[in-house]
């Protein structure tokens, strides 16, 4: 523990946040998320853990946390429900590696008087460690609920309160049940709330891992911020790339449907799609140059053949067609020159899809290549060392359910208005 470096990890995320440069409408639609962001960074560099207590309304949770505080902050009633919006304290303990820490209360998640009980869950999952509490048996509610903290890589404890109400045998049936129900890889503790149970339990969690906690909530805070960025910038460039590649498809159709020269017209559109990478490549943010454009084409030349050779030799037998009709008009007092038209339009036709197939695979290899960034906080995550291996467990699970909610899939696959 004491190889952790939280300072050094405090001054990278820092040093990424200051990089991220937001337009006036990102700063808007990503309010609350930059604020809950800045104000975890500020907990980092104070070393302050943010503990929170989730569960039902009526297991117990105020009187929970008032048992660490050893006294009555939390309001307490026999009715359910007498926690209607989150509460803090701060809580002191004697030889803490961490400078503070503060203890959440919230409404019981089923309770029908709150508001917004997505803001709850929202703030109690930007907890660094979850006090999930419980008066029984788990409910289908309850599981689903700490799946959800499970699949964001929040760490765990479920305590089991109200136990004056079982006897012995009645309690050990209770927790053999509560752990057949949790997920084994991950050894979720289950601590009953007895005397100094709790409070001990959580002062050896908050000294072994307490800095760790911190600095990977920090982390995983600022990946979402990043991810829901990314995924505003890639909307906005990916209407700029369905118009810049609508607007080549209509140059190039016009230009091939128009050209009855072979040479012209291979030539012409080479150039035209080297200049549609490079197009693309900026509205990406990649800057590209002419051997990087063309290396580009290439794998997607080799890699897309069939639409190569496609599109070469269908344009190749209709400009020796239209050859052909433009030669023989003459003699045939125009006549022949009927056909030049529909020709004209089956080109223009294929240049059109064709080009916009190039464009969608030009824009998804010049996306992979500039969405990677050594400093990104996904990338420190993976880069944290330690020596707790149940961390490393919850950070597996984080990574794996990581997910960035890329239109740009859908827009490879979504059909082109033909402009």
């Amino acid at each position: 523990m004491k190889q952790f470096k939280i300072k050094e990890n405090y001054l990278l995320l820092k040093k990424w946040w200051e990089t991220i440069d937001l337009t006036n409408y990102e700063k808007s639609f990503l309010n609350r998320e930059i604020i809950s962001f800045n104000q975890q960074l500020l907990r980092l560099k104070e070393k302050k853990l943010r503990i929170g207590a989730y569960g039902k309304s009526g297991v117990g949770k105020s009187s929970v946390l008032n048992s660490l505080l050893k006294k009555d902050i939390f309001k307490t009633d026999i009715i359910n429900g007498t926690t209607k919006e989150i509460q803090s304290e701060t809580w002191t303990l004697k030889d803490q590696t961490l400078n503070s820490l503060e203890l959440l209360d919230s409404p019981g998640f089923d309770f029908c008087n709150i508001k917004f009980p997505d803001k709850v869950y929202s703030c109690i999952n930007h907890s660094d460690l979850i006090l999930f509490i419980v008066s029984g048996d788990l409910n289908r509610n309850e599981l689903s609920e700490i799946s959800s903290f499970i699949k964001d890589g929040k760490k765990i404890i479920v305590i089991l309160n109200k136990i004056d109400l079982f006897n012995n045998n009645e309690l050990k049936e209770i927790i053999e049940n509560i752990k057949l129900k949790l997920p084994k890889d991950l050894n979720i503790p289950i601590i009953i709330n007895h005397e100094n149970n709790l409070k001990n339990y959580i002062t050896k969690i908050i000294n072994q891992h307490g800095e760790i906690l911190l600095t990977l909530n920090s982390l995983q805070l600022a990946d979402k911020l990043f991810l829901k960025i990314k995924e505003q910038r890639l909307k906005r460039r990916q209407k700029l790339a369905q118009s810049t590649i609508g607007k080549f498809s209509t140059i190039k159709a016009s230009a091939v449907a128009l050209n009855p020269f072979i040479l012209f017209d291979v030539a012409g559109s080479f150039a035209l799609d080297t200049a549609l990478i490079s197009e693309l490549s900026k509205i990406y943010g990649l800057k590209l140059k002419g051997e990087s454009t063309r290396k580009i084409f290439k794998n997607i030349s080799i890699n897309n053949l069939c639409l190569g050779v496609t599109q070469v030799g269908v344009n190749t037998s209709f400009n020796l067609i239209k050859k052909v009709i433009l030669l023989t008009a003459p003699f045939t007092n125009g006549l022949s020159l009927l056909p030049y038209g529909p020709i004209a339009i089956i080109q223009a036709a294929i240049a059109i899809y064709s080009t916009k197939i190039l464009g969608k695979l030009a824009a998804k290899e010049i996306f992979i290549r500039s969405k990677v960034s050594l400093i990104e906080p996904y990338i420190m995550i993976q880069n944290l060392t330690f020596n707790e291996p149940e961390i490393y467990n919850y950070i597996n699970i984080y990574l794996s359910n990581r997910t960035l909610n890329n239109n740009f899939v859908n827009f490879l696959y979504l059909p082109f208005k033909l402009l």
